[in-house]
């Protein structure tokens, strides 16, 4: 029991639905208390950083587009192939060293507090000690009213505080020698993140940079084609920046994991207008052409890189004390797990999006803003899974159940209700602005057929990345991992089947149902307190009550 009568531990003594967990204080959805305050500050942020990479992406492609229709599309390939591969790359990474760091960075927390609490005891004991001889020679005795002869000098009792006398000095001068200083942390999953997004980052160069051709060709690019020479120069001159993209990462995953998403929004906000600033210089002024845009890019990610790590050198002790503390095997199983999620999950989306291509044309071009506006939820949705992945973790290894049971219901809330005021905001737009991606009536009219698939499924969408987030910081990785597989699985032949009857509606309709198991998993695991969640079922009405937060 806290200080506030929360209990830490799960009430097993009584028994309810666990299901309705998800409706636990929901009429203070829209209440901006310590809670909110908590999730929305980090989560804020972090959506900001998300969002700022494709605004930046857009303004670089618009200086590539004024060098001409073949430099635009090879520089257009490259990018894809790029950032799929730093996806698979680094998706797991930092997912699982968010969740690393919070829970390490929260025991070392507790362990200190202990410590300065054990101190501040002993020194209390000790000062009672000390102080214990008052009586001198001459001072009177006032319980027999007469004139005592302490056997107590002055020298005894300075002899007495400074140990001399069998009371060990440490525990009189604790608060000065066992204070923990508030200085570098030494976190081995930082280390260790950083160790894996070097690795990668190097590994993920020598295979873009060898490999580039024999890529291309595999993204569909023929041996005439005018873009391939291009796209295989920038595809090259960009792998170079592969290192400084994962450690710029991985260390965005450190600083999360420390609920500190403000720091990397400006480094990153810093380094992409870095960018913007040098497009037109290296591009246009000295005349490099799309090498250019390649170069300004490498140069803003490596300067990304540098100011977060000089940042984090001054809060975390990089190096640890032994190799032997590296969290390696932990990193590998996990990360691996995430890793055959991330592959399942993009098997499916580019399955749907390569049946769209064998429509033609015109549906492909219709298919393309609707995916990408009907995956715009997750930029914002990333915000609050960053969120509730760090409170959870640190929560978890708390053992605060309390708190893990509010910010998980909280946040998904949340996700509900941004996913509605998305809903409406897709349909509008897309109804009265479907003409904008378009000027042919064909492509505009396939647009607004799938404008009522679009809209109505950012709440199922929102809900489903912010499970991610749920699961993530719970460490269930490996129900992450199988549920997405066995997902993938079902939703494959629906695609397929769909396709085959209803084509274009039918993909929309597919779609719409991955997504949907994508939700219903994770609602699963959580709404039937099953693996992480398993004291729920031991006492979910303690959850459902409220409690005062601390």
């Amino acid at each position: 029991m806290d200080n506030n009568g929360s209990s830490h531990e799960p009430n097993n003594n009584k028994r309810g639905i666990p299901f309705l967990v998800f409706f636990k204080d929901a009429r203070l959805i829209f209440k901006l208390d310590a809670l909110s305050r908590e999730i929305l500050g980090i989560a804020f942020p972090a959506a900001l950083a998300v969002v700022a990479d494709p605004i930046a992406s857009l303004i670089d492609t618009t200086f590539i587009g004024h060098l001409g229709p073949v430099e635009l599309a090879a520089a257009g390939v490259s990018i894809a192939l790029f950032n799929q591969a730093s996806r698979i790359t680094i998706f797991p990474l930092v997912s699982i060293t968010t969740s690393f760091v919070a829970e390490e960075d929260t025991i070392q927390r507790l362990i200190n507090k202990e410590t300065e609490t054990d101190n501040i005891e002993n020194e209390t004991i000790t000062k009672e000690n000390v102080e214990a001889p008052k009586k001198f020679k001459g001072e009177t005795d006032e319980s027999n009213n007469v004139v005592a002869k302490s056997t107590f000098t002055s020298g005894d009792v300075e002899k007495l505080a400074t140990g001399n006398m069998g009371i060990n000095n440490e525990n009189v001068t604790s608060s000065t020698k066992s204070k923990p200083k508030v200085g570098k942390k030494r976190i081995a999953s930082a280390s260790t993140a950083l160790l894996f997004g070097t690795i990668l980052g190097l590994l993920q160069t020598a295979i873009l940079t060898f490999a580039a051709k024999p890529l291309l060709y595999a993204m569909g690019l023929k041996h005439d084609s005018p873009m391939l020479i291009p796209a295989e120069k920038y595809l090259r001159l960009r792998s170079i920046g592969s290192p400084a993209v994962l450690l710029s990462l991985a260390m965005q995953g450190i600083f999360r994991g420390f609920k500190d998403t403000t720091t990397p929004l400006y480094v990153i906000v810093s380094g992409y207008a870095f960018n913007v600033l040098l497009d037109p210089i290296l591009i246009f002024y000295l005349k490099l052409g799309l090498k250019g845009a390649a170069m300004a890019h490498v140069i803003s990610q490596y300067m990304m890189a540098i100011t977060l790590l000089l940042l984090l050198m001054k809060r975390v002790h990089l190096v640890p004390p032994s190799i032997k503390d590296l969290q390696i095997f932990r990193f590998l199983k996990n990360g691996g797990l995430l890793l055959t999620r991330v592959v399942s999950v993009t098997f499916c989306m580019t399955l749907a999006a390569s049946l769209a291509a064998r429509l033609g044309s015109i549906p492909m071009a219709a298919f393309q803003p609707g995916l990408q506006i009907w995956l715009a939820s997750s930029l914002l949705a990333d915000g609050l899974a960053v969120a509730v992945q760090t409170m959870l973790a640190c929560s978890f290894a708390e053992k605060d159940y309390n708190k893990a049971t509010a910010a998980a219901t909280r946040t998904l809330q949340m996700s509900f209700v941004l996913g509605v005021g998305l809903s409406f905001a897709v349909a509008l737009g897309l109804y009265f602005g479907a003409g904008i991606f378009s000027k042919n009536a064909n492509v505009v009219h396939l647009i607004k057929i799938s404008m009522p698939f679009v809209a109505a499924t950012q709440p199922i969408n929102s809900l489903a990345f912010v499970f991610d987030g749920v699961n993530y910081g719970a460490s269930d990785f490996a129900y992450s991992a199988y549920s997405l597989v066995l997902v993938s699985l079902v939703s494959i032949p629906i695609e397929i089947l769909l396709f085959r009857s209803k084509q274009f509606v039918g993909i929309w309709i597919a779609l719409t149902i991955y997504m949907i198991l994508r939700m219903l998993v994770g609602i699963w695991r959580m709404g039937t307190g099953t693996g992480p969640w398993y004291y729920l079922r031991k006492g979910p009405w303690c959850y459902m009550r409220g409690h005062s937060l601390p």
